[in-house]
């Protein structure tokens, strides 16, 4: 498994009570999933911001329709294809007797979002429901892998100037604590932008220059007049699960989604493109059995999100493929920018 660390002081979305994570890693080609489980129930809100979204089951999480809990998340590669991995996690949650109450049996509730990865490999091996499947089995409280794992492996970032031109992308999780609640995020991101420091403000991986050796910095790349390169729509989608083990309500849940993507902002630039599929879960087991208030969580959820996605570059591995694209990890190019 080509994985850098895993959360160490950065805490991660399983130090939420309630909270599993598992993965599932292709082996044929880079792609994958990720679960994020509550099998207690959770409650949930999402908001998707990137105008090319690929998700299943969204709409039952307005704060109005009647579902109250889910009890996963799935996030997979494979674009569209890829939502079929949450089929595996309906079932795998179905035989444990985990699932709503429709009176005939228990039905689980998982909704999914996807990310393009089929530039990377064979497009024609993607994620499918023996793969959500295996990501359950897997599923416990430790700390996530990070990197090219899961949903996160065939991740790619800074392709706004090319494919041949970009950067690996990968999954990363974060936490925050306050007061006894704890928000944590779990971030898979192929994003169209540079990943951003979130506190320095300075370019961790994205597009590079036309050697291939240095950071091109995007944002004022373009702003200088650098023409884009023309962009299929869809693919490129960064997605991710919030979870809180504070007590909130479903509306709750759907404004942390919300605040979410802020933190969103302050880690990918430019970030919510219409050739991005940006969509984010949250997810509240109410363990804490308490609340802190919106702003304070909201604070924590953007937080969370935004130092997850800077690791999900960070912990990123170089990959090449089998038809000879090459994406070298943040790690990887700082190296041999020093060389």
């Amino acid at each position: 498994m080509n994985v850098r660390t895993v959360a160490g002081d950065a805490g991660s979305i399983t130090r939420v009570a309630g909270i599993e994570v598992g993965h599932f890693t292709e082996t044929r080609r880079p792609t994958g999933c990720t679960v994020v489980m509550a099998r207690e129930g959770a409650v949930a809100g999402v908001d998707v911001r990137g105008a090319a979204p690929g998700t299943r089951e969204t709409d039952l999480l307005h704060p109005s329709n009647l579902v109250d809990q889910v009890h996963a998340i799935m996030l997979a590669g494979g674009s569209a294809w890829g939502l079929d991995a949450a089929t595996g996690a309906v079932r795998w949650l179905e035989e444990r007797g985990v699932g709503l109450d429709v009176a005939v049996g228990r039905l689980p509730i998982v909704p999914a979002a996807v990310l393009f990865d089929l530039l990377v490999g064979d497009m024609r091996i993607r994620p499918d429901a023996a793969a959500g499947y295996a990501a359950c089995a897997v599923a416990s409280t430790a700390d996530p892998a990070e990197g090219n794992v899961g949903a996160g492996t065939g991740a790619a970032l800074g392709k706004i100037f090319g494919i041949q031109r970009a950067m690996k992308g990968g999954i990363g999780t974060a936490s925050v604590t306050v007061d006894g609640v704890t928000v944590g995020a779990l971030i898979a991101c192929n994003a169209l932008g540079d990943v951003i420091d979130p506190d320095t403000a300075q370019v961790i991986a994205g597009a590079r220059t036309d050697d291939g050796l240095r950071l091109r910095d995007t944002r004022r790349a373009l702003l200088r007049g650098d023409p884009p390169r023309p962009l299929l729509a869809g693919t490129n989608t960064t997605i991710g699960v919030i979870a809180t083990d504070a007590v909130i309500t479903k509306a709750q849940a759907h404004r942390l989604a919300v605040a979410a993507h802020d933190g969103l902002a302050r880690s990918i630039n430019p970030v919510h493109t219409m050739s991005d599929g940006d969509t984010l879960f949250s997810l509240g087991t109410g363990r804490a059995g308490k609340g802190l208030g919106m702003m304070v969580l909201a604070t924590m959820a953007a937080e969370a999100t935004a130092i997850a996605t800077a690791r999900a570059a960070r912990m990123a591995c170089s990959l090449t493929t089998a038809d000879g694209l090459h994406l070298p990890g943040a790690a990887d190019l700082a190296l041999s920018a020093t060389r």
